[in-house]
């Protein structure tokens, strides 16, 4: 007898063939009739149990959460809502659930708020929603892999503890082996981190991109796809402090090769999900129509989740300088209304997700590539222009999360990285190995980054981030 998953059985066309199921029990009734999920598919089982000829104690011990095996025989189904069911020939209890119990949780057969969810994560991956959140997470995973390794990519593991800030923000969580009750100090008073176990002061990665970097000016095509840390004290839904970045880096590639591939790798993920998804895409489109019943029309989405993941497959994004959106948020209805929380008054402002989403969801109505950025808002090592005062940055924006993909040219001249560190007072000597790469045959090369989490967030027409990661980590949050 052969053991099959649920998605299996429910495509089978193997009629009065036996099969062996393992699965949690999702509803039982009239003693008779079982819903059974493994976990392989939104859909449940129909499992149809004998229960004349069953013990008694047993039907007893079939409640919601119990893990049961099954081993039966496959029938066309004689009911509604399913085409095929087995006909339970042997059934044993592998782990109970008292009712009880599972009433104080959120398996009990009623609606709970996602919050609530979150309060009992360890329990939330057997709900239909996080389900469905959880096996596209999977599939765009794979789609990532898949893209990178057809488009002749190595794939690099660098590392999460660092001695460097890739982005300078200093907003990094640090890390140490010291008794934090007894931490030692030099003669001037300053934490002594040459006892420490590395002999420097490290902490966890915020970016991979530097090290991937000194791998593309080997290997040509690299790609990171891993956990970074970010200690902003950020309570929105947007914002994670442990989440997983996909950073592709190219040498011999310019800005407008990053473009393209940035726009070609997020249509090709979207287009994967939606062909393999389509049954958890067709339940978390209408699980988004229910919750935004009772939204105003205005803050409702302008298209259905899979109308919406459509038009972003085939169309193009649109591109646009920054300057060239500076002036359009100037003359915004927004603006000059005061809508806006921040003002656009001058060139040289730093877009926040309002500016983002209007030039998205108002102005365009499309994913829009914002290029060509004040060097004073960017990263010391994005490529400066000709014009000494922008830089060969770009970022892709989409509607409902603003930012999704940041990325840039880098600057591969020596002497202008150097100058750039210099004024931002960068230690040139914790960088030396990045600078070095400078000196031994330099190009010009590119890269993004793209916050996975945020990809799914827009996959899944969810509307936190913290519902789209197994276990979020925010401030004041590292339960489980």
């Amino acid at each position: 007898m052969i053991r099959k998953k649920i998605v299996e059985i429910l495509e089978s066309n193997d009629l009065l063939k036996d099969f062996i199921i393992y699965g949690w029990v999702k509803s039982f009734r009239n003693n008779q009739f079982i819903a059974l999920n493994d976990g392989s598919c939104l859909n449940n089982l129909q499992c149809v149990l004998d229960f004349e000829n069953t013990a008694e104690e047993l039907i007893n011990s079939i409640n919601i959460g119990a893990a049961i095996k099954v081993k039966g025989t496959l029938h066309e189904s004689q009911g509604r809502g399913q085409r095929v069911e087995i006909k339970v020939n042997e059934l044993e209890i592998l782990g109970k659930a008292n009712p009880e119990d599972v009433r104080k949780t959120i398996l009990s057969p009623k609606r709970h708020s996602l919050e609530k969810l979150r309060e009992q994560a360890h329990l939330r991956v057997r709900t239909n929603t996080f389900g469905a959140v959880m096996r596209l997470r999977s599939k765009l995973s794979y789609a990532v892999h898949h893209f990178f390794n057809q488009k002749g990519f190595n794939y690099v593991h660098t590392p999460i503890i660092t001695g460097s800030d890739a982005e300078g923000a200093g907003e990094t969580f640090k890390v140490t082996n010291f008794d934090l009750k007894n931490i030692p100090t030099n003669e001037a008073g300053e934490i002594d981190f040459s006892q420490d176990f590395f002999g420097k002061e490290t902490n966890l990665t915020v970016s991979g991109q530097l090290e991937a970097e000194t791998f593309a000016l080997g290997l040509s095509n690299v790609y990171t796809f891993g956990p970074t840390f970010r200690a902003e004290n950020s309570n929105t839904s947007r914002h994670l402090a442990e989440f997983w970045m996909i950073e592709p880096e190219m040498a011999f590639c310019e800005l407008d090769g990053n473009m393209d591939l940035a726009e070609e790798f997020i249509k090709f993920v979207l287009a994967y999900v939606v062909e393999h998804c389509a049954d958890d895409l067709a339940f978390l489109e209408q699980r988004l129509l229910e919750e935004e019943k009772n939204k105003p029309k205005e803050q409702r989405s302008p298209m259905p989740l899979r109308e919406k993941l459509d038009f972003v497959i085939k169309n193009n994004f649109k591109r646009v300088s920054y300057t060239e959106a500076i002036e359009i948020l100037r003359n915004s209805k927004p603006n000059k209304k005061k809508k806006f929380q921040y003002l656009i008054e001058d060139w040289g402002a730093d877009l926040q997700s309002e500016h983002e989403r209007y030039l998205v969801e108002k102005h365009f109505k499309c994913p829009v590539i914002l290029f060509d950025y004040p060097a004073s808002i960017k990263a010391f090592y994005m490529r400066l222009n000709e014009d000494g005062k922008t830089v060969r940055a770009m970022d892709v924006l989409f509607p409902g999360i603003g930012e999704i993909v940041g990325g840039s040219q880098r600057e591969e001249r020596y002497d202008v990285l150097l100058d750039k560190m210099k004024a931002l007072s960068i230690d040139p000597e914790e960088l030396w190995w990045y600078l070095e790469t400078r000196k031994f045959g330099t190009c010009k090369h590119s890269g993004f980054g793209l916050g996975f989490e945020r990809l799914v967030l827009f996959a899944s027409g969810m509307n936190n981030i913290r519902d789209v990661i197994p276990y979020p980590r925010t401030p004041q949050n590292a339960e489980f």
